[in-house]
C-alpha cells in the first residue's frame, strides 16, 4: 500500500524541500512550521521565500499554519527539525495522536539529544512508544539543490522494510534517488557527527592549512565517526555509503555548509554569535560537538578530532592551539 498523504513539520530549508521532492512525486503534502507568519507569507507566495527563494511550490503541496489542520487525516508524519527542538515535536504528536498505533514517523533530523545522549530513534521509542514504523532520511544532500530539482541521492533507515520502501516510492523522480537500510543507528550517526566534522573542516580551511590537510581531516574523521558508530551499535559498512562518507564529504568542501561556514567564521577570529548572525540559520554542529564528545566521553572512545572541535566551539580555546595539539600527537598504525 503506498503512501498518499503526509505532512512535514518544519518549514525550514529542508522540510521545505523534502515537502516538495514528495509533492513532486504526486504525494499529498501539508507543510506546517512554528513561525506563523512566515507560513502566511509561504501560503500566498507558493514558495519559501525566506530559505528556498525561486523555487515554486508543485500542485500537490499545501501550507497549512494551523497545527491541528495539518495534522488532520494524516498518520504519515516526516519531522524536520533542529535536534534540540525534536523531542517537544514528539510531544505534541504524542499528545494529538493519543497512544494511536497507526501513526507513521519519519525524521530529518540530525544530532543527538543534547541532555541525554540519545539518537533520535531512542528519544521517538521513549516520546511514541506504540509507534511501530519509523524512519529516518540523511544523506549527502543542500536544500537550495533538491528545492531545484538537481540529481540527489539519499539513504532512507527504517524499522521495517516495507516502510523503507513506501517512503522511498514516494520521494524517487529520476533527479531524485532514496537507497533504503536497516541500519537506523549509522544513519544517525553519521548525520550527527559529520555536522562536527564540518565545524573543523572549516577551521582547517579557514587557516589556510591547504589540501592536504583537507583530506586527511576528512579521512582521519570519517575513521573517527565509524569508531564511534559502531560503539554505539551500528555496522561499519554504512560509513562508506551516503550517509556516511558522502554525507561528511559534501558538508566538509562545499561552502553551502553552514557548519563548514562556522568553521571559516570562527577562524577568522569571529565569535559563534557573530558567525550564527551572518549564517542566519541553526549550525548544528556547535551542539553536536558538546553531545557527540560527551557520549564519547561515555563509552570510553578516542575521538581526537571531535575532542578538539569541541574545545573550540564549547571551550573557547583558539582554533590554533587545537590544530597544534592534534599534530602533536604520536604517530600509530592508520587501521
Amino acid at each position: 500500500m503506498s503512501i498518499r498523504k503526509v505532512t512535514v513539520l518544519g518549514a525550514g530549508s529542508w522540510g521545505t524541500a523534502l515537502a516538495m521532492q514528495m509533492a513532486r512525486c504526486g504525494t499529498e503534502v501539508k507543510l506546517w512550521g512554528r513561525d506563523t507568519s512566515l507560513m502566511v507569507q509561504m501560503k500566498g507566495a507558493r514558495e519559501n521565500t525566506r530559505y528556498l527563494p525561486g523555487a515554486a511550490f508543485p500542485d500537490k503541496l499545501q501550507v497549512e499554519p494551523d497545527w491541528d489542520a495539518a495534522l488532520d487525516g494524516t498518520k504519515t508524519i516526516l519531522v524536520s527539525v533542529p535536534s534540540h527542538s525534536f523531542r517537544e515535536i514528539l510531544s505534541r504528536l504524542a499528545a494529538y495522536f493519543e497512544g494511536s498505533h497507526d501513526l507513521e514517523i519519519a525524521w530529518a533530523t540530525k544530532g543527538l539529544e543534547l541532555s541525554t545522549g540519545l539518537l533520535p530513534h531512542q528519544v521517538v521509542k521513549q516520546v511514541l512508544p506504540n509507534c511501530k514504523r519509523y524512519a529516518v532520511l540523511s544523506g549527502p544532500t543542500f536544500a537550495r539543490e533538491v528545492g531545484q530539482d538537481l540529481p540527489t541521492a539519499i539513504t532512507l533507515a527504517a524499522s521495517d522494510v516495507e516502510f523503507a520502501e513506501q517512503l522511498a516510492a514516494c520521494l524517487s523522480t529520476p533527479s531524485f534517488r532514496a537507497y533504503t537500510s536497516n541500519d537506523i543507528t549509522g544513519v544517525e550517526v553519521g548525520g550527527a557527527v559529520k555536522n562536527v566534522l564540518a565545524v573543523g573542516a572549516g577551521l582547517s580551511d579557514g587557516l589556510g592549512f591547504g589540501a592536504n590537510a583537507r583530506v586527511a581531516f576528512i579521512t582521519r574523521g570519517l575513521m573517527e565517526m565509524q569508531r564511534f558508530g559502531m560503539a554505539m551499535g551500528a555496522k561499519a559498512e554504512t560509513f562508506m555509503g551516503l550517509a556516511g562518507m558522502g554525507d561528511l564529504v559534501l558538508t566538509c568542501t562545499d561552502n553551502q555548509s553552514r557548519n563548514r561556514r562556522m568553521g571559516l567564521a570562527l577562524a577568522a577570529g569571529k565569535t559563534i554569535k557573530e558567525a550564527e548572525a551572518e549564517i542566519q540559520q541553526v549550525v548544528e554542529g556547535v551542539q553536536a560537538a558538546k553531545a557527540v564528545y560527551e557520549q564519547s566521553e561515555r563509552l570510553g572512545i578516542d575521538l581526537p578530532i571531535i575532542k578538539q572541535v569541541y574545545r573550540v566551539v564549547i571551550d573557547g580555546v583558539d582554533p590554533r592551539e587545537a590544530v597544534k595539539e592534534l599534530l602533536d600527537r604520536a604517530t600509530g598504525s592508520e587501521i
